[in-house]
């Protein structure tokens, strides 16, 4: 369990520096350069990553249930996914009414993806993975709001209609792909057993 309260605080951490400490980020890319900054902290968010999903497959092992949800609330987490992964491909596409609509589709994408996640899955190493993730969506939505008041941060204009097309279409079959074969080849968990 201690690797994975390790690698979450070091991940979402690194991912709240902007919020957390906002003159660190800037005397790092001071010292090290921007590139240099990107190269440091792209590694760090990898290694922490990998920490945490580590952390997270050994806590799966030896930690108990805080709660046993009802059976049916997994359709309820494939539906809630089926939005968290649109939100994310709209994320990474030009702006269309979804990307516009919903401001910061990625941050969305991930609280969505957390609570989920929360609904179906009752064991302490989960409840303390997802948990975060949601605790850290609604705090980075928060710091973006007050940067978009303070005229910090801009917000993508909208492109065209047809980007929320793709979004839907390649989220349905990304969600497809992860819930028939993906997930389970990776994290060794079935979301519908067959």
């Amino acid at each position: 369990m201690t690797l994975l309260i390790v690698g979450i605080i070091i991940f979402l951490g690194l991912h709240l520096i902007r919020v957390i400490a906002p003159g660190l980020r800037q005397s790092m890319i001071d010292s090290l350069g921007e590139h240099g900054w990107k190269i440091a902290y792209s590694i760090v968010s990898i290694l922490s990553l990998i920490l945490l999903i580590y952390g997270f497959g050994q806590a799966r092992q030896v930690t108990g249930m805080l709660y046993t949800p009802p059976v049916w609330m997994a359709h309820v987490t494939l539906t809630l996914m089926l939005l968290a992964i649109i939100c994310l491909v709209a994320s990474l596409l030009p702006a269309g009414h979804i990307a516009v609509k919903t401001k910061h589709p990625m941050v969305l994408s991930v609280k969505i993806w957390a609570f989920s996640h929360l609904l179906a899955n009752g064991e302490t190493s989960s409840v303390l993975l997802f948990g975060a993730f949601l605790a850290w969506g609604v705090i980075l939505r928060i710091a973006l709001k007050r940067r978009e008041r303070a005229g910090e941060l801009t917000l993508r204009p909208f492109v065209s209609g047809k980007y929320d097309l793709y979004a839907v279409i390649i989220g349905v079959v990304a969600w497809a792909l992860i819930t028939f074969k993906l997930h389970e080849l990776l994290i060794g968990v079935a979301p519908i057993v067959m």
